[in-house]
């Protein structure tokens, strides 16, 4: 059975993802630098998640129907810690018309 994420992707839409600058590859961290911008010294952010209609750049996929993260295994923290079924998760499946997180 195909996990739950795998069809939905509504967290990669939805939420601005901010992280530690150290977590970036040019900074000893695993992020690919291109696809992170830098906020402030010590703060960078998934590429397209901070504009109005957001998308994380590492989002591949039609959201609602099958998506994947790009960089999976180098994701942020942020990102390694969102809960699938959380009430972050539920709000972001509604804004996408997904319903409940099915889990």
């Amino acid at each position: 059975m195909t996990h739950p994420c795998l069809s939905c992707g509504a967290c990669c839409v939805s939420f601005r993802v901010d992280f530690a600058v150290q977590e970036r590859s040019d900074h000893g961290g695993c992020v690919p630098a291109g696809l992170a911008v830098e906020v402030t010294a010590s703060i960078s952010r998934m590429r397209g998640t901070d504009h109005r209609a957001p998308r994380c750049a590492a989002l591949t996929g039609v959201v609602g129907e099958h998506v994947a993260c790009g960089i999976y295994e180098w994701r942020p923290s942020p990102c390694r810690e969102f809960a699938a079924g959380s009430d972050a998760c539920e709000r972001a499946r509604l804004r996408r018309g997904l319903g409940p997180y099915p889990g």
